[in-house]
Parts: structure tokens; sequence; C-alpha cells
């Protein structure tokens, strides 16, 4: 019995997930976060806000880009380093563009312990950046780059962002497998393997550098007919004199030079001539460049892990200001970032939706009485102008019959 309940525990202490850090910006932030100076007067400052509208007026709070044309960068250091090996890493948190955002970025950094947050910018060395991008309407994706011996990877597929004004939840999972998963909203929109979707390693296979094209071999799959042959009349000039012009009466050959009839299209011109085309009895088909293994190749069965993780920053530039960050998770277990995903974003997205909508409502309401006011006043004008008084019409008399 004791044997039996001794395995549960260990059992539930073993399956218990560890939380590396969590930020749910709860209360003000500036105790636990620092701010880059690196940019000086460029810096922008976030501020400690919901937003213009919320599910919840507290616990939406997050940090917001207050300033427009800005860099942004502020940080937080975890508890204490650590090591992925062996586990799943787990990034996830939530972004909320309320400002309709033209231009800017929305993703986090995993930095080693050794982060100079005073100094974080744009070329700080990372672990890992994940988050949605857009600029413009070409740019709105979601990046996920990993940082392999010193050169920072980009995914080889396009991975879609959320573009809209309401809070979206994105989660990265990199499994021990050499495997990864990107959530948004908690639904998986991509997957695959490391070595197959960045460039991580040298390609196992490479074209035989010892093999070429056999000099007799025909990849032309049509050929010019040789008993097609051009027909007698084909050649034709492409413009002519116009049959129909005349010359001006007033024309004079010594002051205008000799007259000649403007040019039209000849309707009888048909253009180069091709001879038919016919399948070439020859051909071959395409010739495929035959491949060996690489020697480059080295396989690496831990693409996915990294020593001394230690911080996590918001490294970003913005056109637009007005993002909000907030509910921030580094964990170990895949399925409690889920439940923390529906505790949170989860549990205010709808009440947030309802209250745009009602803020929507009362704008278009607004919209309204302000256009009737301004059509009802161009009324008013309108009929000022047309009423004129009348002017005193004195009584003709005449006098002959007084």
């Amino acid at each position: 019995m004791w044997a039996v309940v001794v395995a549960c525990l260990i059992g539930a202490a073993l399956s218990e997930p560890t939380t590396y850090f969590r930020e749910d910006f709860s209360e003000d932030f500036s105790s636990r976060w620092v701010s880059s100076t690196k940019k000086g007067a460029e810096q922008g400052k976030f501020k400690w806000s919901a937003g213009k509208f919320y599910g919840d007026a507290e616990k939406d709070k997050g940090i917001q880009t207050s300033e427009d044309a800005r860099f942004y960068g502020l940080s937080a250091k975890f508890d204490k380093p650590f090591s992925n090996e062996g586990k799943a890493l787990v990034v996830q948190f939530t972004v909320k563009h309320e400002q309709n955002i033209d231009c800017g970025g929305g993703y986090v950094k995993l930095f080693a312990d050794d982060l100079d947050q005073k100094d974080m910018h744009g070329d700080s060395p990372y672990l890992i950046m994940f988050g949605p991008d857009i600029c413009g309407p070409g740019t709105k994706k979601v990046h996920v780059i990993f940082n392999y011996k010193g050169k920072n990877l980009l995914t080889k597929k396009d991975i879609r962002c959320k573009d809209d004004v309401f809070t979206h939840l994105y989660t990265l999972v990199v499994r021990s497998d050499n495997t990864y998963e990107v959530k948004i909203d908690n639904k998986k929109v991509e997957s695959g393997t490391l070595e197959e979707d960045w460039e991580f390693l040298a390609p196992k296979k490479i074209k035989d550098p010892e093999a070429k094209k056999p000099d007799d071999w025909d990849d032309v799959e049509k050929i010019d007919d040789p008993e097609d042959s051009k027909p007698e009349d084909w050649d034709q000039p492409e413009h002519i004199p116009d049959p129909d012009a005349k010359k001006p009466d007033d024309w004079d050959d010594e002051m205008d030079g000799e007259w000649e009839p403007p040019m039209i299209d000849n309707p009888d011109y048909k253009g180069e001539w091709k001879p038919k085309q016919i399948p070439n009895p020859d051909y071959k088909g395409p010739w495929i460049h035959p491949e060996i293994d690489n020697p480059d190749y080295v396989p690496d069965e831990n693409l996915y892990k990294y020593e001394n993780i230690g911080a996590l920053g918001f490294d970003l530039w913005q056109v637009k200001s007005g993002t909000i960050f907030d509910n921030v998770l580094v964990t170990d277990d895949e399925a409690h970032a889920e439940k923390v995903g529906e505790e949170t974003w989860g549990a205010t997205k709808d009440p947030e939706k309802k209250m745009k909508d009602g803020i929507d409502e009362e704008e278009r309401k607004q919209r309204e009485a302000e256009e009737a006011a301004r059509k009802e006043a161009e009324g008013d004008e309108e009929e000022e102008e047309d009423f004129e008084e009348p002017e005193d019409e004195e009584e003709d008399i005449d006098h002959d019959e007084l």
C-alpha cells in the first residue's frame, strides 16, 4: 500500500510543471523590469494600462507602448538561469494591437543570463525570438528565429499572424525530440521539425559533383515541324499607306514638301511566321542531377537545446504605438501553458470584444448625430439665403385725379 502511495507521489512530482518565468503585470512593473537606455532620446516608454477596451480592467493590464516612432527595450531576468535539456520549452504571451498597428514588432526574445539589460538593443545576442511582426500589407508574419552557433536562423515557412485590434495568445513549443509547434489562441497554426524548417545543418544530400548531363541527352520536348513551310503570301508589311487619305487642298509641295499619305495597320499583316511544333522523337525528359550523401552533413540531436536561459525581453521598433503585452509565461509543460492561456486570454477575450463592440456602436451613433446636425445646419443656412424680405412698395398716386 505504501509503495503505491509513494509511487503516486513520485509520479505527481515528476509531472508537476516547472514555471521558469511568469508575469501578468497585475501590479506596477517598474521594480521587476529594466528599461534599456541604448537609444537615448529615441527610446520609447512603456506604460501600465489595460487600454481603451478590455475584458477585465485589472486582469487585462499590461505594458503598452506609448510613443510613436520609437525603439522599445524592456527586459526581466529569471530567478535563476536554466537549461531545457531533455524537456519541452514553452514561451507564451498575449499581444493586443489596439491601435491597428501599421508597422512594428510584437515579439519577445529569450536571452542568456549575461544580458546587459541597460544596453539591450537590436544587435544584442539572443537565443530565441518569437512573435508577430507587421509592416504594411506585405509583412504580417509570426517570427520564429533560433540562434545556432552564433547565427540567427529564420524559419522557411510563412506563418501568418493576427492583424486585428484584439488580444491574441501566441505560444511556441520546442520539444526535446527536435520538433516544434506554433499556436495562436491555443490552436495549432504550424508544426514540424527543426532540421527541416530551419537551416541548422548542411543538407543531407548534395548534387554529385562528378555527374554531368550526357552530351546526347535531348531534353527539348517540342521541335519545329520539318514538313511545315511558310505560305507564299505570308510576308506582308505591318503598316500600309491609308488608301482613303487625300492630299489637303492647301498643301504646298514647295513649302510643305512632297505629300505622303499617313500609314495605317495592314489588315493582311500576319506577323512573324513560325513553323508548327511537333513532339520531339528523341526527347528523353528532363535530366535529373543525381545526388550523393553530403560529406559536410553532421547530425545534431540537440538542435532544440539551450543552456543558461536567463532573461526575457521586448526589443522593438514601432511606428504607431499602442500595443499591449501581457500574460508572459515560460514553462516546460504544454498542457500547463494551454491551461494558463484559457484562464487569462480565454477568460477575457469575449468581454473584451463586447466592450469594443459597445464603443464602436456609441461612436457610430455619435457620428450619425453629428452628420444629422450638420445637414440640419446646412438646410437652415439655405433657407435663410432663399428667403428675402420684400421691399416696401409705395402706392402710385395720380395727382390729377385728386
